[in-house]
């Protein structure tokens, strides 16, 4: 299994769980989100009212549409946090939610790609030209639990 690649993107189709779409609610700042994407979208904000908003939206696509609107002033920050925020968003979802973290380590070694033309930053921009963000911090946190699992067995 190390040379291969798993592409996922679609919540329906296989892998669909390691879309910030799927629906795992997680606990993070204190608070119940839907999913990840709920999460990640409203930290694009600084004030809690548009945070509050997002948390509420029961649709992850909404929840992202609402994100993305260039209404709500976005922090100024935005850039140089967004992959920490996503990091701390993928890290909550996959430590608890236990049926998730071994889907995750079941990958082996393989490269896990957000396969999906509509993102060249967190997927690969369906050609392979994107970043895959996503898919690189998926890849971390699989890593870094599978770390604390060995060291887990030697304690």
């Amino acid at each position: 299994m190390s040379n291969q690649t798993i592409n996922f993107y679609s919540v329906s189709e296989a892998y669909g769980e390691f879309s910030n779409f799927a629906g795992f609610p997680i606990e993070l700042d204190g608070k119940r989100w839907p999913t990840s994407e709920h999460y990640f979208q409203a930290q694009k904000f600084k004030e809690t009212s548009h945070q509050v908003e997002i948390r509420k939206e029961p649709s992850p696509m909404r929840a992202a549409r609402m994100g993305r609107e260039r209404k709500r002033p976005l922090r100024k920050d935005w850039e140089s946090v967004k992959d920490g925020i996503m990091r701390q968003a993928v890290l909550a979802k996959f430590t608890q939610h236990a049926e998730l973290r071994e889907l995750l380590l079941s990958t082996g070694e393989s490269r896990l790609v957000e396969h999906t033309t509509n993102d060249a930053y967190w997927g690969d921009a369906g050609d392979g030209s994107g970043k895959n963000r996503l898919g690189q911090i998926l890849m971390e946190i699989r890593r870094t639990l599978r770390e604390a699992g060995e060291t887990e067995g030697k304690a």
